[in-house]
């Protein structure tokens, strides 16, 4: 089977990427071990559509994405539950107060619609909100989505352009032109593009990728209980930790009026079961910021496992050592924010084509990303 291009993974970055290159004329074959498109990291994550400030090459990632979401909102089916919610990020004391400036300034400075917000105003923006929260930086333009439904629109877009989707194919090997599964089947493709996740490793051993494990509760729905996506300023405190396990407070509102509540990270953990200590940690961390929580009912709890890299940028671009395997991993916890940039920034290179923004940071030529 041949196709001009073959992306390996149908979560919500592989499937942005076989979208892009289908919209530029290709013929595109998605391949993936599950059974659906969205599975995975995709249908484990949040789906905050989130502008960052980590890193200059974070927030340009980021923000370039969100313009992309912004442009594709009118378009999204109704499953995939877009909500311009826009995020609260929480100041508890003095100290986190003055973060909340620094980001202010950060984002006014790039021309980013954002606000700072008084106590009083954290309080009637968010009610349910204990009292005496020291303030928020308020950021407009932040969205949700439901990622699986997101993923499974990008690959029937690919679909209904020509292209394939073969589902419980996992890959065994790839080399420049050629995929193989384990069942036999074998693709010859110009391009081979490996976005995968943590897969992506066990695909091509020498990439620097590392599982981190988080988990999620979801509540019974709500209407009117949350009204913007609400992160701790802890939240980058335990973020940066490169091993030890931690929970930070986070909460989703969602179109169906569920609330989603995270979050926790893990480094070393294999096992994908839920383990009670993080959730109990996780859910009083929330409830300390929001106690009427611990009056609702929550409906599930699941983990999942997103791909890190050791300086938290994705890898995107050519493949070290291929001349024409592509790499679209390593996004972490924002593959659902940089779906869209990474699918793009990839085509462009592809396809020989100027980008809106730099893809040096990214490019996985890096010197720790590879060492087969």
């Amino acid at each position: 089977m041949s196709f001009d291009a073959i992306v390996i993974g149908a979560g919500i970055v592989g499937t942005a990427c076989a979208r892009e290159l289908s919209a530029a004329g290709l013929k595109v074959a998605i391949c993936d071990e599950g059974d659906f498109a969205g599975g995975g990291a995709t249908a484990a994550g949040m789906g905050h559509i989130a502008v960052m400030d980590d890193s200059e090459p974070q927030f340009a990632l980021t923000a370039y994405s969100q313009k992309l979401w912004r442009d594709i909102s009118g378009q999204l089916p109704r499953q995939a539950e877009y909500l311009s919610c826009g995020s609260l990020w929480v100041a508890e004391d003095e100290e986190e107060l003055a973060e909340v400036q620094r980001k202010y300034r950060f984002y006014s400075e790039r021309g980013l619609p954002v606000e700072i917000l008084d106590p009083k105003q954290v309080s009637e923006a968010e009610p349910k909100l204990r009292n005496g929260m020291a303030g928020a930086l308020l950021m407009s333009a932040d969205g949700v989505c439901y990622p699986p439904c997101a993923a499974r629109y990008f690959a029937d877009y690919v679909t209904s352009a020509g292209g394939e989707i073969y589902f419980g194919k996992r890959v065994v090997h790839i080399a420049n032109g050629e995929v193989k599964t384990a069942d036999g089947t074998s693709f010859s493709s110009k391009i081979v593009i490996l976005a995968a996740g943590v897969s992506s490793v066990r695909i091509l051993p020498g990439l620097s990728i590392k599982p981190r494990k988080g988990h999620l509760l979801i509540t019974d729905r709500y209407p009117g209980f949350l009204h913007h996506q609400l992160i701790e300023l802890g939240y980058l405190k335990s973020a940066h930790s490169s091993s030890a396990d931690s929970v930070a407070f986070n909460a989703q509102p969602r179109a169906t009026g569920q609330i989603l509540i995270g979050s926790s990270r893990q480094f070393g953990r294999e096992d994908p079961a839920a383990e009670h200590h993080m959730i109990r940690n996780m859910l009083s961390r929330a409830i300390a910021y929001m106690p009427s929580l611990q009056n609702l009912s929550a409906i599930r709890v699941w983990t999942g496992f997103r791909a890190a890299t050791p300086d938290k940028l994705p890898l995107i671009g050519l493949c070290p050592n291929f001349d024409s395997v592509y790499l679209a991993t390593g996004h972490e916890g924002l593959g659902i924010s940089t779906s869209l940039a990474t699918a793009r920034l990839l085509a462009d290179e592809i396809l020989n084509r100027t980008s809106e923004i730099s893809r040096l940071p990214y490019r996985p030529d890096r010197t720790f990303a590879h060492h087969a």
